[in-house]
C-alpha cells in the first residue's frame, strides 16, 4: 500500500509518502503563486521517488493551509489534527505539541491516546511565526541559519519592544545603527517571538513532554529562546520537525486506505 500527506502551506508544499507503513518519500516545494501546481509538482517528486505515476497512490490526504485548493486528495484534515496524528506517532509520550510555521504558529495539548484536549493558534501576527525570524535575517544580511546560531553567542539580553514585524524591521536597524551586536539583536529577535508563542503555548496548556515541530523548529536560536520563555524545562524537536503535518496527514491516508479496503474484502 502507498499512501502520501500532503502540507500545502503558505510557503512551502510538503509531502510524505508511506510504502506499508514506512515512510518511502520526502518532498518539498515552494508553494509559490498557485497551490494547486506546486503541489502537483510536488506529488510527481514524491511519486518519482518511489516509482510509481503521479496518480497511482492508493490515497492522499491534505492539510495546511491550501488544502482545499488539492483536488486530486480524497481527504481533508486541519493543521491540528495532522499535527496531533504526526507528533503523537513520533512521540507518544507528546502532551503538548508546538508547531511553528512561516505564516502561523499553533499549540496542541493531547492526551494520552493522542486525542487532541484544547489548542491555539496564531495566525493573524507574522511577529509569531517563522516569516518574522526570516524577515529580521535580511536587515541583518546573514543566513536564516546563520542567524540562528548568531543568537546562540549573545551575552547581553536586549528588549525588543515592536509589536509588528514591519516596526521590528526598523528597530533592528536602528540597533544596527547603534553599533549592538549582531549576536544580542538576533537574540532579542527570537526572543520576542519566543514571548509570543509561549503566550499562545500556556492558553491551550502546558504539559510535560513538550515537542516541537515547523521550520522553526529547525532554528536553534528560536528553540533555545522558546525553552527559556516556557520555564527552561526540556524541549525536543521532533524528527524532520518540517514534515510533521504531511506525516501526520500520510498516517491518515493509510487508516482511510485500510478502511476502504476492508468495506471492499
Amino acid at each position: 500500500m502507498i499512501v502520501a500527506g500532503i502540507d500545502v502551506g503558505s510557503k512551502n508544499v510538503r509531502v510524505v509518502v508511506l510504502k506499508d507503513g514506512v515512510v518511502a518519500a520526502r518532498v518539498s516545494v515552494s508553494s509559490g503563486f498557485d497551490q494547486e501546481e506546486s503541489a502537483q509538482i510536488a506529488m510527481e517528486k514524491a511519486a518519482e521517488q518511489v516509482g510509481v505515476a503521479a496518480d497511482g497512490f492508493d490515497f492522499v490526504a491534505a492539510t495546511g493551509v491550501g488544502r482545499k485548493a488539492i483536488p486530486f486528495a480524497q481527504h481533508q484534515l486541519t493543521e491540528v489534527g495532522a499535527d496531533a496524528r504526526g507528533a503523537y506517532a513520533l512521540n507518544p509520550a507528546a502532551r503538548t505539541v508546538i508547531d511553528v510555521g512561516a505564516e502561523e504558529a499553533r499549540a496542541i495539548r493531547l492526551d494520552s491516546a493522542g486525542k487532541v484536549l484544547d489548542f491555539a493558534v496564531n495566525e493573524k501576527c507574522a511577529a509569531g511565526a517563522g516569516a518574522f525570524v526570516e524577515a529580521m535575517s535580511r536587515a541583518l544580511e546573514v543566513s536564516l541559519q546563520r542567524f540562528g546560531e548568531l543568537s546562540l553567542e549573545s551575552t547581553e539580553s536586549i528588549p525588543m519592544n515592536a509589536q509588528c514585524t514591519v516596526f521590528a524591521e526598523s528597530e533592528v536597524v536602528s540597533l544596527i545603527h547603534s553599533n549592538t551586536a549582531q549576536a544580542d539583536i538576533a537574540k532579542a529577535v527570537h526572543d520576542s517571538m519566543a514571548g509570543r508563542v509561549s503566550a499562545m503555548v500556556r492558553r491551550a496548556g502546558v504539559e510535560d513532554e513538550v515537542v516541537i515541530g515547523g521550520g522553526a523548529a529547525l532554528n536553534v536560536g528560536f528553540v533555545k529562546s522558546l525553552k527559556e520563555t516556557l520555564g527552561g524545562g526540556e524541549l525536543h524537536v521532533l524528527p524532520d520537525p518540517e514534515y510533521v503535518g504531511a506525516y501526520g496527514a500520510a498516517l491518515v491516508a493509510a487508516d482511510k486506505a485500510t478502511a476502504a479496503e476492508s468495506v471492499s474484502a
